[in-house]
């Protein structure tokens, strides 16, 4: 309480009492201003699970399309002074999925929304992120078309960075902050100009392992190629096993001419681990030759489950153990279609890096640990 004598100096000192509390207040909003968490139409499954978690719902917003297949957003609430969140994946139609992610941040950040993060759990565009590009080495009608033309396509000095210009887009569009998880190369944080938060799927690989596969002592962490070393000896390490890799050589595009195995795997259960699985033809040449090698079993465990093309039925008729991969991206449909499909949730990992991320804490624990 304010005590004076006099009257007039009561009431200045209240006074000054009451603003000084509002001032506090101001700054405690500023710094902390309420969430709002928005779904774009890539995933909205995962959208669901990261606001369940989080205790909140989601935010109202209309996406749809004009005759000439335009996209048009409207957010559905006031976003003024708020903390704003953007889930939405690099998958299925990619390129309509960007173009309304970037649209909706900028419909958020005109609305005068405090800071705006985007939610891409897998980055579009990120193995474009270099020049000196083996062409042809994914498996898809174009790059056969060029396979069969006599030229010298190994090196494509001409070649786009497309993961820089997703980048350059984003942060036009007014994006402050990015979540993702398991860039293709964790350099791409590079290319921004704003805060990245590149999260790991590898504490929840760890926790599958150790609870689905009983002989995991007597595993072995394998790369299907040169590129993912770094990722198999971390895992290695911290489960305290070997690790080997594949060395691939090809000799013209979507032909592999040698797989050389460096390690040894007999008797052994070989575990793939990998980024991202497209059309799955490394994978499955990889699983073929660690059963010639003498592998009891073959698991493949994979961040990004993009499964386009011959993939599912390459999965089939190949001798996986199981193919588990996380919810970066949507995979009900695959999993209906492929028993061997097995799917880690990583919903929480996201949820806990938007409530550390509106508070102001650290993210660090992530990477090392998976919350419950």
């Amino acid at each position: 309480p304010v005590r004076s004598a006099n009257p007039i100096r009561a009431r200045s000192l209240i006074r000054d009492n009451l603003e000084k509390q509002a001032g506090c207040l101001n700054l405690i909003h500023s710094r902390m201003p309420n969430i709002k968490v928005f779904s774009g139409t890539s995933h909205p499954d995962l959208a669901q699970r990261i606001v369940d978690r989080l205790g909140i719902d989601l935010g109202k917003v209309v996406t749809k399309k004009f005759s000439n297949l335009e996209t048009c957003v409207e957010i559905g609430e006031s976003v003024r002074g708020e903390d704003v969140y953007i889930v939405q994946s690099g998958s299925g139609e990619i390129n309509d999925n960007l173009m309304e992610l970037l649209i909706m941040i900028n419909a958020c950040k005109i609305a005068s929304a405090s800071r705006v993060t985007a939610v891409i759990p897998c980055f579009p565009y990120a193995r474009q992120d270099k020049k000196d590009k083996l062409a042809g080495s994914e498996d898809n009608a174009e790059s056969k078309k060029l396979a069969k033309k006599n030229y010298d396509w190994k090196f494509r000095s001409r070649a786009p960075i497309s993961a820089k210009l997703v980048a350059n887009m984003l942060s036009v569009a007014g994006a402050d902050h990015i979540i993702t998880m398991d860039l293709h190369a964790s350099q791409i944080q590079g290319f921004f100009d704003i805060p990245v938060d590149n999260l790991y799927a590898e504490p929840a690989v760890l926790k599958w392992i150790k609870e689905n596969i009983p002989e995991w002592k007597n595993s072995i962490i394998v790369s299907p190629d040169a590129g993912g070393a770094k990722r198999v000896t971390s895992i290695a390490d911290r489960l305290n096993v070997e690790f080997a890799l594949i060395h691939k050589e090809r000799k013209k595009a979507n032909e592999v001419a040698s797989m050389v195995l460096v390690g040894d795997v007999k008797d052994k259960i070989a575990i793939l681990v990998d980024d991202m699985a497209d059309t799955c033809g490394t994978i499955v040449h990889a699983a073929d030759r660690l059963v010639e090698a003498g592998a009891t079993k073959v698991y493949a465990i994979l961040t990004h489950g993009i499964f386009s093309g011959p993939a599912i039925s390459r999965i089939n008729n190949a001798c996986f153990e199981a193919v588990v991969v996380t919810n970066t991206i949507p995979q009900d449909g695959h999993m209906r279609d492929c028993p061997k499909i097995q799917c880690i949730d990583v919903s929480m990992m996201f949820a806990e890096a938007v409530r550390r991320t509106h508070n102001g804490e650290s993210v660090s624990y992530l990477f090392s640990n998976v919350p419950y």
